[in-house]
């Protein structure tokens, strides 16, 4: 856990609300095909797949990867032109005089239940549906923080039906969906207003997307393994492993480190006070002087190792 100072790590025993982005970050986003289904039989599953793969040769989509997985053969994007990427909608280009859409159902505008979508000239040609299974320690982590009493949110650009069954999995208490990374924004702003100055919100996420919000909020946590330089520059808290389980570890340092603070306050005040004490009335020695200097300073620091013992797994 990569905590960027310590104004942060003093945050983290605050926390109330945590938002996190859905696709590889409680989910793997290593997405694979799972079905194409096709509504227009003038076009064989090869030519459908033909399709797909060059004009998803020219996205940055982590999906676009999956797509490019359907064909062992080699990719020439030439024959595309007017490429357009629309951030939480989809991509559009001109193929061989025909107007390519591959896309969310309202980019589409079709009702058939799939993340993604094919339109050609305006007609809906195909869907496909896309897996990207939740994380493997999602569902712990995800209790641990609301038995701390946090709740839990999950913003996405996926359609309902798909957030709804990982929220429902993971039992998060608020669900967002088909959401642009400006709604993000502005949700997490309407978010971090509830409570007023006692309100402290948590983003979690991984993509370039996501770091307007990560700098925005209160504490921004992002995947340092799959997460994008951008989120990773953007955020306070780095997971390196990306493994979820380390947020709530974060929070109980957070605690004890607070916890061993106050004991080493206290014992100091009451050390120094006592010492100052015996000299106005005379009983102090000058080896009472030392330990209320130096000695108070060697037990804190040994005091506060306890730290390093108790969360050295």
């Amino acid at each position: 856990i990569l905590i960027k100072g310590n104004s942060f790590l003093d945050k983290l025993w605050k926390l109330n609300k945590i938002i996190f982005d859905k696709t590889g970050t409680l989910t793997r986003g290593a997405f694979f095909v799972k079905s194409i289904e096709i509504f227009d039989k003038s076009y064989t599953k090869d030519e459908i797949i033909e399709i797909l793969v060059k004009g998803e040769n020219l996205s940055s989509h982590p999906i676009a990867k999956s797509i490019l997985k359907l064909t062992n053969k080699s990719i020439d994007s030439r024959d595309v032109s007017n490429f357009k990427e629309v951030p939480g909608c989809g991509i559009s280009y001109t193929l061989n005089g025909k107007k390519v859409i591959i896309g969310t159902q309202k980019a589409c505008n079709c009702n058939e239940i799939a993340v993604l979508h094919l339109n050609i000239n305006d007609k809906h040609i195909a869907s496909i549906d896309i897996d990207d299974g939740i994380k493997e320690n999602a569902q712990t982590a995800i209790k641990q923080l609301k038995e701390q009493g946090i709740e839990v949110y999950m913003f996405t650009g996926d359609k309902k039906d798909v957030a709804m069954e990982i929220g429902k999995n993971l039992q998060i208490d608020k669900v967002k969906y088909e959401m642009l990374p400006t709604d993000k924004y502005s949700e997490y702003e309407k978010i971090s207003r509830l409570n007023g100055t006692n309100n402290v919100v948590a983003f979690c996420g991984d993509g370039i997307n996501d770091a307007p919000v990560l700098r925005r909020a209160d504490i921004g946590i992002s995947m340092g393994d799959i997460g994008s330089e951008f989120a990773i520059e953007a955020s306070d808290i780095v997971l390196i492993s990306d493994d979820l389980i380390k947020i709530p570890l974060a929070i109980n340092i957070s605690k004890y480190t607070k916890r061993i603070i106050m004991q080493n306050l206290c014992f100091t005040m009451l050390v120094k006070v006592s010492i100052l004490i015996l000299s106005i009335l005379g009983l102090a020695s000058m080896w009472s002087a030392v330990f209320a200097d130096t000695g108070v300073t060697l037990v804190a620091i040994l005091n506060t190792l306890r730290i390093l013992n108790k969360f050295k797994k």
